[in-house]
């Protein structure tokens, strides 16, 4: 089961697609949204949620405070899965405990690749939780589209397999840390130069 972790929306739970996604755990979840709320990257930001899924990392960034949020899944079961899942927070946020308007939420049914193309930025925090079989030049190509989206002071999380290799990075970005979850590693990339 996959359910909102904090905000306005917390324990609201999520729909997860059938098959074809690998939904990133509630403790990497909770760690990841732990730091972002540590560095205030979440008050009014705008996100985009790259390989969705679900669409849970976008979600929880949207009960969390993030004010518009892109969420981008090719498989069409999944990309319905996240426009039932925006739907569910977007009553939540009308409910008393949310002030101001509820959150922007675009689900985009699209390849990363084909959205990033026509994609408009700045985006303040980006989620890139690919398949495992995405391999590393598909990833480097994402970032490198990536990169022109970003506002000056974004950040990107990466995740990948612990035993995987760093992604490879464009100019313009800078791998900030890596944390490793078990068999999960985290990859916090920013704008910047080497």
């Amino acid at each position: 089961m996959t359910r909102i972790v904090s905000g306005f929306a917390g324990s609201l739970t999520l729909q997860v697609p059938k098959s074809g996604t690998r939904p990133t755990s509630d403790r990497v979840r909770e760690a990841v949204f732990s730091a972002l709320e540590a560095r205030d990257a979440l008050h009014e930001a705008r996100v985009l949620d790259l390989y969705a899924g679900s669409g849970a990392l976008g979600l929880e960034a949207a009960s969390r405070g993030a004010t518009s949020i892109v969420l981008v899944e090719r498989s069409p079961a999944a990309a319905q899965v996240c426009r039932r899942n925006a739907a569910a927070l977007t009553a939540a946020a009308r409910s008393s405990r949310h002030h101001g308007p509820p959150p922007s939420i675009d689900v985009r049914a699209a390849s990363v690749q084909s959205y990033l193309g026509q994609a408009s930025g700045p985006f303040d925090v980006v989620f890139i939780d690919p398949p495992y079989e995405v391999g590393e030049e598909e990833l480097a190509a994402v970032l490198t589209a990536l990169q022109p989206l970003l506002s000056e002071d974004a950040v990107v999380c990466v995740e990948r397999s612990a035993r995987g290799p760093e992604p490879s990075l464009p100019d313009g970005l800078v791998l900030e840390r890596r944390k490793d979850y078990g068999e999960t590693a985290i990859f916090w990339v920013t704008p910047g130069q080497p």
